[in-house]
């Protein structure tokens, strides 16, 4: 009641920037452009912040649809063992927060470019922010195709993707416009990210051009080939996932050390892009990767991937790790007091893996062994003799797959494994089926974990691709009111 006596209140949010006020200054414009990260962090979860889409819901949700973790609790059990509807806030959230993202984005895009045009900024400086906006407009897209659209390469994209939106909404008419903007195809979506990010790429500067830790907490040019690269690995486009890794050996350095990434080390030479959180700004005790990950223990490594006999029961990324109530669970994340871990959103050593499946897809198995060894030996105890060979993976098929698995292993609890189940639905080497089986929600049995041995435990069924629960349907809030949406609604739903 006191603070109602205080004239201190600032109705111009930089969230949702006034298209009068926000760009008429370079200062006034930069907020607006921070704000689009704001945006892109925490979210919106029934009136409190949560994460959505990447501060921290885009690791959770992520996780939770694969195998490679167990939810331990009820927090994300709708989500893990598929039983969701087109009211579950989770799914709801994940599609509102992402639209809402772009449609910051694109405010602030054609902000940018009404402050160029009244001198109020720089052509060069317009693009440079433009290039910010547009990668997480791009961002949002891709990570939305992946839960509400088929895989590109079961049809080479001819299914239906999600709505592009590339329309600032804030007017009755723009919202009439926006209501006119359907279903494209997963091809056609596709297309339209690949030009957004191109876009960024060349309009942004390099991590070296950065300075502290913008370098990492900002948008850089290679954070934009980063994102290209998931996109080619996707469309199976391998010469196009080469070409781009070759364009980050000169920004990117792996760390000796695979711990030297995290506990908030923002001077890494490693992390192409993450979501900075702060003690004042962070996704909450019921969003943040320290409070889900670690310290209330809602996500535990599964066994299914903690006793893969590939992951070697010495290997340092294991020690990232600790035991509670028997059960496995990560160290990535480390801050439960004021959680402010940043979100790793793409790493160079995923992008390491991406080339070296490309590599070995197209048959140069001497490249794709090269560089899984580099990301895999900086965890071996004695890599002198525990490094893969060309004789540990003789051919193609058998490449592919360890890459695979080494991605599994590097990637536990970064968000990715979803994303890598979605692609590679019906793959002619190492094909996913769906959603996968999983060991039943609840605390694994600390007799569950067994280095070495494979899990051979009960497990709850997975879910064919051609189940309609593979995709999330288009929540209810949107269809009830978007007849258009109404009518393209996932089938089944």
């Amino acid at each position: 009641m006191a603070s109602c006596q205080q004239d201190i209140l600032d109705t111009t949010s930089f969230n949702n920037p006034n298209p009068e006020l926000a760009f008429t200054s370079p200062e006034l414009v930069q907020l607006a452009v921070n704000g689009v990260y704001n945006a892109a962090q925490i979210g919106n979860f029934n009136g409190t912040p949560r994460g959505y889409v990447f501060g921290a819901a885009y690791f959770q949700q992520n996780e939770a649809r694969g195998e490679d973790v167990v939810n331990t609790q009820a927090f994300y059990q709708l989500t893990y063992e598929s039983n969701y509807d087109a009211t579950t806030a989770n799914n709801v959230y994940y599609w509102v927060d992402a639209y809402r993202l772009i449609n910051r984005a694109n405010l602030v895009n054609e902000g940018i470019d009404r402050a160029v045009s009244n001198n109020v900024i720089s052509q060069a400086q317009g693009n440079e922010y433009k290039g910010e906006v547009l990668f997480f407009r791009a961002l949002a897209h891709f990570e939305l195709l992946k839960h509400f659209s088929r895989p590109y390469h079961l049809d080479n994209g001819a299914s239906m993707g999600v709505p592009y939106r590339t329309l600032g909404v804030d007017t009755e008419a723009t919202i009439e416009q926006a209501m006119q903007v359907g279903r494209e195809t997963v091809a056609e979506d596709y297309q339209r990210l690949l030009t957004d990010l191109n876009f960024a790429e060349s309009s942004l500067p390099t991590n070296v051009q950065r300075q502290g830790i913008n370098r990492i907490g900002k948008i850089t040019k290679g954070a934009a080939i980063a994102i290209k690269i998931r996109a080619y690995l996707n469309m199976r486009n391998w010469n196009g996932v080469i070409a781009e890794y070759n364009k980050l050996t000169s920004m990117y350095t792996l760390e000796a050390n695979p711990a030297a990434v995290f506990n908030n080390n923002l001077a890494n030479t490693e992390s192409i892009f993450s979501i900075i959180n702060t003690a004042n700004n962070n996704p909450g005790v019921n969003g943040a990767l320290a409070a889900q990950f670690n310290n209330r223990a809602l996500i535990a490594i599964s066994p299914i991937l903690w006793n893969d006999p590939l992951w070697l029961g010495n290997d340092k990324r294991r020690d990232i790790t600790a035991v509670v109530s028997g059960a496995r669970f990560t160290r990535k994340y480390t801050d439960i007091v004021n959680y402010t871990d940043a979100a790793p959103i793409v790493r160079f050593s995923e992008m390491k893996l991406a080339a070296a499946e490309a590599y070995a897809r197209t048959n140069n198995l001497s490249n794709a062994l090269t560089l899984l060894n580099e990301v895999r030996n900086r965890s071996l105890a004695n890599p002198d003799t525990q490094a893969y060979t060309l004789a540990s993976f003789p051919d193609k098929e058998k490449m592919v797959k360890g890459i695979l698995m080494e991605r599994r292993i590097e990637l536990s609890c970064e968000g990715v494994r979803w994303g890598d189940i979605h692609r590679l639905i019906n793959d002619d080497i190492a094909p996913t089926q769906g959603i996968p089986a999983k060991v039943p929600n609840g605390f694994p049995a600390a007799t569950s974990y067994t280095v070495g041995i494979p899990y051979s435990g009960n497990l709850i069924n997975g879910i064919a691709y051609t189940d309609y629960r593979f995709l999330w349907p288009i929540p209810l809030m949107t269809t009830s009111v978007n007849p258009l949406l109404a009518s393209q609604q996932n089938p089944g739903w």
